[in-house]
């Protein structure tokens, strides 16, 4: 079933975040006020290996939730600028480390019933080290850490990012599997 849509109204708009109202039309319910979130920016996320079978993660605080995890790099994409060179800088300002090849991963719609929010994830390889992140505000600590090591860090809830966990496990399951 299809809703319809017969107008949207701004409730609040920024830079990072639009509310708007929407009034649909929900077959079998009837017309509704419907909260929905756009984003004037993509997001990216890339999950960055090395030739040892390490990834490189951050350990960061999310004022949000009040929670301390790991972290894959991410952020925005500017205006006119492409995702992959997006997340190139995020790696670099966030790591301290730029990455030589970056292939994409997936795309994918954050939270489809409630906002237009898209990621697109990549995987960086080859990457040289700079120096110290750029971006201090982002991490308490940058690390390169086992494979083995990050699906033990997930499955003890010390990676709760939704971006994080999901290119992890889609570098981890699908993206290994379709390469053998």
């Amino acid at each position: 079933m299809r809703w319809n849509s017969h107008g949207r109204r701004l409730v609040y708009g920024s830079d990072y975040v639009n509310v708007w109202l929407d009034d649909v039309d929900i077959p079998g319910i009837g017309r509704v006020d419907h909260h929905v979130l756009t984003m004037p920016r993509a997001s990216t996320t890339a999950v960055v290996t090395d030739d040892n079978d390490r990834m490189l993660l951050l350990w960061r605080h999310r004022f949000i939730t009040d929670s301390w995890g790991w972290e894959v790099p991410a952020g925005w994409t500017d205006p006119g600028e492409e995702p992959a060179d997006a997340i190139r800088r995020e790696v670099e300002e966030e790591t301290g480390w730029r990455p030589g090849k970056v292939e994409p991963l997936t795309g994918y719609n954050a939270l489809s019933g409630l906002s237009t929010m898209r990621f697109s994830s990549f995987h960086a390889t080859e990457c040289r080290y700079l120096g110290p992140p750029t971006d201090r505000s982002e991490a308490s600590r940058v690390e390169w850490i086992s494979t083995e090591d990050v699906i033990e860090l997930a499955a003890a809830g010390e990676i709760t990012d939704g971006p994080s966990l999901t290119a992890i496990s889609y570098y981890l399951g699908i993206h290994r599997r379709a390469r053998k």
